[in-house]
């Protein structure tokens, strides 16, 4: 579910939706999404002093409080 609605946000953001993956690894509780994208779509994911990817990691935390689990978001380049 968490996965899912960081590649929504994502695809939505970037010029070049098809070069977005998104993996989750899970432990056991806390999990860690890592987002990858385009390098020319780095920018518009980390948005003007990250507050694109700040805004992004509080829908994260507010949807995984509702999952009752912990989420990290890593954007790797």
């Amino acid at each position: 579910m968490l996965k899912d609605l960081i590649e929504f946000i994502a695809k939505s953001l970037v010029d070049n939706p098809d070069s977005v993956s998104v993996s989750e690894i899970e432990g056991e509780q806390t999990s860690v999404i890592e987002l990858k994208v385009a390098k020319e779509d780095l920018g518009k994911v980390i948005g003007k002093q990250g507050r694109t990817a700040r805004a992004m990691r509080t829908i994260l935390g507010a949807a995984s409080t509702k999952a009752r689990k912990r989420s990290v978001l890593e954007i790797l380049e």
